[in-house]
């Protein structure tokens, strides 16, 4: 019974992925489907979100972080970057930790007013900025990284001709210890649910479009900032201590 449900699904959800039928995704539809996939446990992660924590993570006290701009570091199929891309997803971390809310976020003008007075960063120097950084404007945490991917979708919601695709890495530095206490790495390219029928959640929460690399991007800042919140002991600043 069980796979004859997930069968259905999957046929349903393919047809309307063809070209002309995925904007005749309805509400009912979405519910019904989600509902089937709600039940089967063998539909897998496909966040592309992959992170490590150290043991001691529980022990860091963060009170005020700071988030350091992200490097181009592109990788070697794309061999470049657009213009933009790792300020793109700096603004994106930056936008997320302050929602977050708890803990105190450095403003971005005080940040890069500090790394005026730091050596241009790059990949040899990248974690010695940041704990420059940190000591400089007294923050507990500093969350820096590389953006490695950012491809652009070609093609429209519906007719895309190339997917988007984004890939990031990410490291938070606990300024006390010097030691970098929790890494992520994201990468995420979108696939026609033809090619990964297991991204079916993916294809209904986005109601079979195509996305944009902003989209796939602001989905791995939102999940690895969850998790690095969520590892650490987050105490807010009590004004006057």
């Amino acid at each position: 019974m069980r796979r004859r449900k997930l069968a259905a699904a999957l046929a349903i959800a393919i047809a309307l992925s063809a070209p002309g039928c995925a904007k005749q995704i309805n509400q009912q539809f979405e519910d019904q489907v989600t509902d089937t996939i709600h039940g089967l446990p063998m539909i897998g992660d496909q966040s592309g979100l992959k992170v490590h924590a150290v043991r001691s993570i529980r022990e860091v006290v963060i009170h005020k972080i700071a988030v350091m701009p992200l490097i181009d570091a592109p990788d070697q199929i794309d061999k470049t970057l657009p213009a933009g891309a790792a300020q793109s997803v700096t603004a994106m971390l930056y936008a997320q930790a302050t929602v977050i809310g708890g803990w105190a976020v450095t403003p971005q003008d005080d940040v890069e007013d500090a790394m005026q007075q730091l050596p241009p960063t790059n990949l040899a120097n990248l974690d010695q900025n940041a704990i420059a950084l940190g000591k400089a404007i007294a923050a507990d945490g500093v969350l820096y990284g590389t953006v490695g991917k950012y491809r652009e979708r070609v093609g429209y919601d519906y007719a895309a001709q190339a997917p988007a695709a984004v890939a990031f890495t990410l490291k938070f530095l606990d300024e006390h210890s010097g030691q970098v206490v929790w890494s992520a790495k994201y990468a995420r390219e979108q696939k026609a649910l033809t090619q990964n029928v297991f991204d079916l959640p993916n294809f209904i929460a986005n109601r079979g479009r195509w996305v944009r690399a902003h989209d796939i991007a602001d989905e791995g800042v939102q999940s690895a900032l969850a998790n690095l919140y969520s590892a650490l002991t987050v105490r807010p600043i009590v004004q006057g201590n």
